[in-house]
């Protein structure tokens, strides 16, 4: 039996990315089937990254999103949801940068720096300090956006009607992969249940005028003077 560091998992990205593909048996083969469909399946991404922008369209809480201004964009945003449209120059930018993310996890390597760039795209979007941008989408639209990628690059592959063998590897491999980037989306919305929680400094002060402290000081105190005056006027 392996032994697996708690706490480590959640201050090691590289230890965490370990664990967490060694679960899942993401290897050698995985990474060789996916360079093996890769040249067939880039000319599907821009099909696949409309397709996405289509279902995020499709919902204002997941839209609004796109209202900021992206780091690394100089033209103008929109002002509306409304005036917000699939051509527009913003989203373009993001459909671009959708596009370069596709065709990296297609060309690899599969190397340190990959990994890092996984990291980084979780990390882009939540909102930390080492960012520019404001830009903070909540966990649940990020999990159904990566569930919804997967069901779409799912159709994609089976189109190309591969032979049987190569079909079920690539699908398995791509499962795997996003599964893994999902995880990374997680590490930055998940609390470290090891870690001490942070504890607040309050001073005197704070601590006499809190509801419950307060009270319990003043009522206190007023029943040792009472009891004191009584005993002084027998």
């Amino acid at each position: 039996m392996e032994y697996i560091d708690r706490n480590q998992l959640y201050t090691d990205s590289e230890y965490r990315f370990t664990y967490v593909s060694k679960f899942m048996d993401f290897g050698a083969d995985d990474i060789k089937a996916i360079e093996t469909v890769a040249d067939k399946i880039r000319p599907l991404v821009p099909v696949v990254v409309d397709a996405v922008y289509v279902k995020l369209f499709q919902y204002d809480i997941t839209k609004r999103h796109f209202m900021p201004k992206n780091e690394g964009f100089d033209g103008k945003t929109a002002t509306t949801l409304e005036e917000l449209t699939l051509d527009h120059p913003q989203i373009k930018f993001r459909k671009d940068f959708l596009s370069k993310y596709l065709n990296k996890l297609l060309s690899g390597p599969y190397d340190e720096r990959m990994l890092r760039y996984l990291d980084w795209v979780a990390k882009i979007h939540t909102d930390t300090p080492q960012k520019k941008s404001k830009i903070n989408v909540d966990y649940i639209h990020i999990n159904a956006l990566l569930g919804y990628v997967e069901t779409t690059l799912v159709g994609g592959i089976l189109s190309l009607k591969l032979a049987e063998e190569e079909q079920l590897a690539a699908l398995a491999a791509f499962n795997k992969l996003l599964w893994i980037q999902n995880d990374y989306f997680a590490k930055y919305y998940c609390i470290n249940p090891i870690a001490p929680p942070v504890k607040k400094e309050v001073s005197l002060l704070e601590q006499l005028t809190q509801p419950a402290t307060g009270l319990g000081v003043l009522v206190g105190g007023l029943a040792v003077w009472l009891t004191l005056r009584y005993k002084n006027l027998l």
